[in-house]
């Protein structure tokens, strides 16, 4: 996992730094994101960047702190953002912790070895406390903006009951590339904010008993815009609640996100990680296509990336990821691979054949890893868009008897000239076969069902009449949901 925001150079963690930071490696913690936000801090969290080699800063001056920011502040963040962006790597020396905006004691500079700025921020808009006047406010949060898309780097944002004036200056200023953090919106705000590029980062409130529509946004985000966070000292999560807060605490964020969205742990940690790695660009993404990948407690076979539909709404046209697993083959896999991967096949709830292709377009493998799954005691689904028949050219699924528990079937329209609209086929009457091809799943297959996505122009209620017809149930599935 991934602490994409936190505060480790506060004074809250002198008697115990290199402790917490111990506790938060012992935990599984990849990478922390530790954010300036006055001067004093932003000296602390780039020499801690700098000596740990997974941790990361951020550089910014708070809302509450706006007022205090001048032209001399803008220089030295442009200066430090600057000379220790990320890919710089020569040693640097940092000026005293205590010689700028937010006072403390002076000490000797330090020798910091590779300092390493990730965001700009956290900047943004506070209208609770209103520590600074707003039109002060407004006028730092455009700079940091500035800056931000300036040097291309991401800008981290605190907005808290400032949800009009936070989304009008980012409208104003062209940024996509940021998160909202430690996210108090509505869902309203959320939309917006993403519709703008920009990531909602998910804190420990959401573990609290009255964060009822911070559960709902929590359990709605497409998981390629959500991350998560401490925001330590800050905001401890229960079970937890009442200590001070840390980074490894950030556990206990994920678990409840894991529920509310309906899958595992594993699952928001590998996703999350890999959005943070987008976002801040650290760490390693290049990884070879999965050729198996685990959602929950279900094993997926991606088995081929070919498939005989172009649907609009397909994700592989939009990203090679789904739930943190890259699913872009280089080449695809053979039986022994497939075997060797999948392992034990009866500790999964399911073994599916998925991926980012139509599987029955490699319908003897399939066949014969199904049989083979079945002889060692697993379920097998297949998850298909209907056109096996077309594509083997005979009648398959009498083949598929006794070897497939289920098989779910992307229906995806009422009527062929909406099918071949959104889906374009690459056969004629694919709608029509479609259809057929349910109808006689039925007769070999348990249990068939069949999928539609809630897009604009496909009339739902008529896909649920045909279905109905067919005597099978109909699941369907939200726009940018995948997984």
């Amino acid at each position: 996992m991934i602490d994409t925001h936190c505060h480790l150079e506060m004074q809250a963690f002198d008697s115990d730094r290199n402790e917490v930071i111990q506790r938060a490696k012992d935990a599984g913690i990849e990478a922390i994101i530790t954010v300036g936000s006055d001067m004093k801090g932003n000296i602390g969290s780039l020499e801690l960047s700098g000596k740990y080699d997974f941790i990361y800063s951020s550089i910014g001056i708070h809302p509450h702190d706006a007022k205090d920011f001048t032209e001399e502040v803008y220089e030295q963040l442009k200066k430090w953002a600057t000379e220790f962006r990320i890919q710089n790597t020569p040693s640097l020396t940092l000026p005293p912790r205590g010689g700028g905006k937010g006072g403390g004691e002076q000490s000797k500079a330090p020798s910091v070895q590779i300092p390493k700025v990730v965001a700009i921020g956290e900047t943004g808009l506070d209208y609770h406390y209103d520590n600074s006047p707003r039109d002060v406010q407004k006028q730092v949060f455009k700079k940091h903006l500035s800056l931000a898309r300036e040097l291309d780097l991401p800008v981290i944002i605190h907005s808290r009951e400032a949800q009009e004036d936070t989304l009008d200056i980012l409208k104003e200023s062209g940024v996509s590339n940021g998160v909202l953090h430690c996210f108090s919106g509505d869902m309203d705000m959320a939309e917006r904010v993403m519709e703008l590029g920009f990531y909602i980062s998910i804190a420990g409130p959401v573990t609290f008993r009255n964060a009822k529509k911070l559960t709902e946004i929590a359990g709605a985000i497409p998981d390629d815009y959500l991350l998560i966070e401490t925001d330590a000292p800050y905001l401890t999560p229960e079970p937890l609640r009442g200590k001070r807060n840390e980074p490894a605490f950030v556990r206990h964020t994920a678990k409840k996100i894991a529920e509310l969205r309906g899958v595992s742990f594993e699952d928001v940690a590998r996703i999350t990680t890999l959005n943070a790695k987008r976002l801040f660009r650290i760490g390693k993404l290049l990884q070879p296509g999965e050729i198996t990948y685990r959602i929950r407690d279900s094993l997926y076979l991606n088995i081929t990336n070919r498939c005989t539909n172009r649907c609009s709404f397909c994700v592989r046209f939009q990203s090679d990821y789904v739930k943190g697993h890259n699913l872009k083959l280089s080449d695809e896999p053979t039986e022994k691979e497939l075997k060797d991967a999948i392992g034990e096949s009866s500790k999964y709830r399911e073994v599916v054949f998925c991926g980012y292709g139509e599987p029955l377009l490699r319908f003897n493998l399939v066949k014969s890893l199904a049989g083979w799954i079945k002889e060692r005691g697993g379920k097998v689904r297949i998850n298909t868009n209907g056109h096996g028949n077309l594509i083997n050219r005979r009648n398959i699924l009498p083949e598929l008897k006794g070897l497939v528990d289920a098989v779910s079937v992307s229906l995806d329209a009422p009527d062929e000239k909406t099918y071949d609209r959104i889906c374009a086929p690459d056969f004629k009457n694919a709608f029509h076969e479609v259809v057929s091809f349910i109808k006689e799943a039925r007769r070999y297959i348990p249990d068939v069902q069949a999928t539609v996505v809630e897009l604009e122009g496909v009339d739902i209620e008529k896909c649920r009449k045909i279905t109905d017809e067919l005597g099978i149930k109909l699941r369907v599935r939200k726009l940018d949901a995948v997984g």
